[in-house]
């Protein structure tokens, strides 16, 4: 664990999460995870299921970022484009990995056995390392920081779970909470001025209306716990002197 901050991008691939007919759930849950790994998700794109649009995704975010994630579009079926665009990103090759190929033939061999389009999901980049998939036996695809699972988020945990702790990372980001009915207009002010008192924070405001009255929840982030703690300490301190009432753990 390191004081440098390591980030990620994420590209979400498919047509049916930008028509509106699937509701995407990956993004958070990647967010999440990385956090722990001490990442920092720091861009997401939403792409169609066009190669060209994935490609160039993919080589925007895989250079400006450590890592990068996709999800989607390594299924069986003929829109699953995925590996062959993230080859094309890549300058190499499609392959069919021998590994993959005897991972579905024993998963399917009580299920029909393997077919052409089962079969596409062994195919991947040339080069690329596999990521466990306990779910539905296809394996993700891992190719140098670049990490390409699948679109169906129940499996996308298995995989991420299969990543934890395999990742270079910085310290997790941390967070604190403090919420009132406290118009965010009236203290937008007092924020700037803590925030940049305490320069390894950040101070997000998240305003609400609830029992028929404005408020906002104030998170406090930071990759240090000391500083964290000093900087919701001066928050307080400021609310307080406004004459706000607050709640630490926010409303």
């Amino acid at each position: 664990m390191t004081d440098r901050i390591y980030t990620a991008g994420l590209v979400v691939i498919g047509d049916e999460i930008l028509s509106g007919r699937t509701h995407d759930k990956n993004i958070a849950q990647v967010a999440s995870w990385l956090q722990v790994q001490g990442i920092r998700l720091s861009e997401v794109r939403v792409v169609p299921d066009v190669i060209e649009r994935i490609v160039e995704a993919v080589n925007a975010l895989r250079e400006s970022y450590d890592y990068l994630f996709t999800t989607g579009g390594i299924g069986p079926t003929h829109d699953d484009i995925t590996v062959d665009a993230v080859s094309e990103a890549l300058g190499v090759p499609v392959v069919v990995h021998p590994e993959a190929r005897a991972i579905l033939e024993q998963y399917y061999q009580d299920k029909g056995g393997v077919n052409e389009g089962r079969m596409r999901m062994a195919r991947t980049p040339e080069g690329a390392e596999l990521i466990p998939n306990k779910m539905s036996g296809a394996p993700g695809i891992r190719i140098g920081n670049v990490h390409m699972m699948a679109g169906v988020p129940h499996i996308t945990a298995g995989m991420l779970d299969a990543l934890t702790g395999t990742l270079e990372g910085g310290a997790p980001l941390l967070s604190a909470t403090v919420g009132g009915f406290i118009p965010e207009s009236e203290v937008s002010g007092l924020l700037r001025d803590v925030e940049k008192a305490h320069e390894n924070c950040q101070i997000g405001s998240y305003p609400f209306f609830k029992e028929g009255k404005v408020g906002a929840n104030f998170v406090i982030r930071s990759t240090n716990q000391a500083d964290l703690d000093e900087c919701a300490a001066d928050l307080c301190r400021g609310l307080e002197a406004a004459g706000f009432a607050f709640t630490h753990g926010g409303i």
